[in-house]
């Protein structure tokens, strides 16, 4: 494992790189006496995946993970903060808003544009810099790779989608950003007990979208998880036995990557 300032990077040994980029909890200091007490509780935060997910790093899988939350910035954003859907409501590259539209910041004390240029020079940068080298060298030695963003949100955001929202909701951008082959894979896969979608509200985020190429053999593809399959929403905690029911499909949607991967790159197990 090696750590930066701003994320932890685990190296692995197969082409699949799992980017968790809304995992952060961290505040930086001069930002707390800013923020109302509702904000300080990082609700909208992907609580948990690096757990959830931690058999995957246990097989093999690089892992990327940030230190700070997303309401210092948002790493599945653009740099030029260009809405991912357009005419639907969205939140910005360094937010002012929680998802129930509660403010981040007491009396619109909002970054200004040197502190968000700051703020991107000091986390977005560094990120998206070891996304894109790791990818390099996984295409280099094994003549291709994956990149799972791994995502959660509540069951149920007003905001952005009406009523509860499916367990499983892969994108993968209407099918641009990872092969045909891919795409059936996860179409044709249904979690035990849990609903699934592709490309409905959910299509993927800017990470998946700015790295999947496959035309290079550089597969992206997303998952937003409902965090009603792991955890207590209300209570921000994880519950046991929701995780043991939720785990074994997850680790067989990996099992599919594997496979994959075996598919179209050199890396064999």
């Amino acid at each position: 494992m090696s750590t930066s300032l701003s994320y932890e990077f685990i190296e692995g040994t197969k082409p699949i790189l799992v980017s968790l980029p809304h995992n952060g909890t961290v505040i930086p200091e001069i930002m707390l006496p800013r923020m109302t007490e509702s904000a300080k509780r990082l609700v909208d935060t992907d609580w948990f995946l690096d757990q959830l997910y931690g058999f995957a790093r246990d097989q093999g899988c690089y892992m990327i993970c940030p230190k700070y939350s997303r309401y210092v910035i948002d790493l599945n954003r653009p740099q030029n903060d260009e809405s991912l859907y357009p005419g639907q409501d969205t939140t910005e590259l360094c937010p002012t808003s929680q998802f129930d539209r509660e403010p981040i910041y007491i009396n619109a004390q909002v970054p200004d544009q040197s502190e968000i240029t700051q703020r991107i020079n000091d986390y977005w940068i560094p990120y998206h810099s070891r996304l894109q080298l790791v990818l390099n060298e996984l295409k280099q030695k094994f003549d291709g790779a994956l990149l799972f963003e791994a995502h959660s949100i509540k069951s149920q955001v007003p905001r952005f989608f009406e009523g509860q929202l499916p367990d499983f909701n892969f994108g993968n951008f209407n099918n641009t950003t990872c092969s045909q082959e891919l795409t059936d894979l996860v179409d044709n896969w249904n979690p035990n007990g849990y609903s699934k979608v592709l490309n409905a509200r959910f299509k993927g985020g800017y990470i998946t979208r700015a790295y999947g190429n496959p035309e290079n053999n550089i597969h992206s593809i997303q998952l937003e998880l409902s965090q009603a399959t792991y955890m207590n929403e209300s209570k921000l905690c994880l519950e046991q036995q929701k995780c043991e029911e939720v785990e074994p499909e997850l680790k067989g949607m990996f099992e599919l990557f594997y496979q994959f991967i075996e598919q179209v790159t050199n890396y064999r197990r």
